[in-house]
């Protein structure tokens, strides 16, 4: 009896140690869960930023440059190229700028004016993913979004120097009652283009209402646009007028049509409307987005706070 026992214990153990045992070559042995194909993973989210701050791009694919948000759309390839509208227009989607294909992990656009590109496409997580160009030998940095969780605001801040371009002047509107005189109080007119530093800016005195066609500008000068630590929703703002010297200001979007600028030696609050929207729809019409390291090595140097 005794020796039935220790067989039937004997053969319990042996079954469950070939149980365990085979247990663990079958979970060494199950294929891998299938990844989501590109197709799938562009379609995952609706908006795909393009940080250009991170990226490692130099004016060669101008539709990348130019472009602040990507959707891929079965099949459709959309831009937000300006910032002016952005969240409105396409339902924040864009403009149809052109078509793609996917292969594997290589992504294929046919853009509208420019043409042709291929780019190898890497996943680095979840929301982020890296598209290389060997042709011109760029990297892109694409960030998912959905409509709903886009921080629109922050957009505009962190790219506000393309933003105050977007329109052929901006027309002062309104001028604090308190605030000490300054020879600011007399600029009614500003105008914001490409050039040296984040850009050149023209001002002009002549009266409110001026159609901006018929617009006299008195000045010139390059502005630069600055952090303000700690507030990623307030910039400073430098203008610099040659030999007359430089303005300070603190400078907030009310809208996308309406900035404000706190002139802070005089303590003067202004308000610009913007006059004559610009639609980006090539390099023609829009400065190409560099990274703000680029910005600070073109830059001339100019005073700071």
């Amino acid at each position: 009896m005794k020796a039935l026992r220790l067989y039937f214990r004997i053969a319990l153990l042996a079954t469950l140690f070939t149980s365990c045992y085979t247990e663990v070559i079958v979970e060494d042995t199950i294929d891998p869960v299938p990844t989501v194909t590109l197709s799938e993973l562009l379609g995952s989210h609706e908006l795909w930023y393009v940080d250009i701050n991170r990226s490692q791009a130099n004016g060669q694919t101008p539709f990348m440059q130019l472009a602040f948000t990507l959707s891929f759309r079965n099949g459709t390839l959309f831009a937000n190229n300006n910032l002016v509208g952005i969240g409105n227009q396409g339902y924040g989607f864009g403009v149809d700028i052109g078509y793609f294909d996917t292969y594997a992990n290589r992504l294929e656009i046919s853009h509208d004016i420019d043409g042709f590109h291929r780019f190898e496409v890497t996943q680095h997580n979840s929301h982020e993913i890296e598209l290389y160009s060997a042709s011109t030998n760029q990297h892109f940095i694409l960030v998912g979004y959905q409509r709903s969780n886009f921080d629109y605001d922050l957009l505009f801040y962190d790219n506000i120097h393309y933003f105050i371009q977007e329109y052929v002047a901006w027309e002062k509107i309104y001028t604090s009652p308190y605030g000490e005189p300054n020879p600011f109080d007399y600029e009614n007119f500003m105008q914001f283009v490409e050039g040296g530093g984040d850009g050149n800016f023209l001002s002009s005195q002549d009266p409110i209402g001026t159609n901006i066609n018929n617009l006299y500008w008195d000045y010139s000068g390059i502005y630069n646009v600055d952090d303000v630590q700690g507030d990623a929703y307030l910039k400073y703002l430098t203008l610099d007028y040659d030999y007359l010297g430089n303005e300070y200001f603190e400078l907030s979007v009310i809208n996308d049509n309406t900035i404000e600028l706190y002139h802070n030696p005089s303590g003067t609050v202004y308000r610009f409307r913007g006059k004559g929207f610009i639609t980006i729809k090539n390099n023609e019409r829009g400065k190409l987005r560099i990274s703000k390291t680029e910005i600070e090595k073109q830059m001339k140097k100019i005073s700071n706070f």
